[in-house]
């Protein structure tokens, strides 16, 4: 699984001109999921952007996770995180995971999320959407469980 997460002050998600979900203070999450990835990638993946430690704290140091300072969620699926563009200028997408695979994974980091007690917002899986957001920092991270995952070898 791949994420891009984005520290921001707010961020927001419209379908059609239509706001689906609304957020403050925390991270937008783009969401990429790859054909081999399971439940434990999805589930060690949200631990990751749940502790990670890129808030500040009273001293202004990157050393507050979401969880300690209270953030919030807006996951946008993006299956365009797997785009392979080593060949001409059309990029390849068989690398992301079909819709079969690919949406129960992206419900449970949803579900997962709030389970954990974080307000968690979302797009639409495969609906073109409007992504709109004030990024702090910027601060902005690039997560692969092939690179971070103990066990996990790089399927590049």
């Amino acid at each position: 699984m791949r994420a891009v997460l984005q520290r921001v002050r707010s961020a927001s998600v419209a379908i059609q001109e239509k706001k689906t979900g609304e957020i403050g203070r925390g991270f937008l999450v783009l969401l990429g999921i790859a054909p081999e990835d399971t439940e434990k990638e999805c589930d060690f993946l949200l631990e990751k952007v749940l502790g990670l430690r890129v808030f500040e704290d009273e001293a202004g140091k990157m050393n507050r996770s979401l969880m300690d300072c209270g953030g919030q969620l807006l996951v946008v699926s993006q299956f365009t995180l797997y785009a392979d563009c080593r060949k001409g200028r059309r990029p390849s997408f068989t690398g992301a995971a079909r819709p079969e695979t690919a949406v129960p994974l992206y419900e449970r980091f949803l579900a997962r999320a709030r389970e954990a007690g974080v307000r968690t917002e979302c797009g639409e899986f495969g609906a073109d959407m409007l992504v709109s957001l004030e990024n702090d920092g910027p601060v902005t991270i690039l997560l692969d469980t092939n690179d971070i995952m103990p066990g996990n070898r790089a399927r590049r």
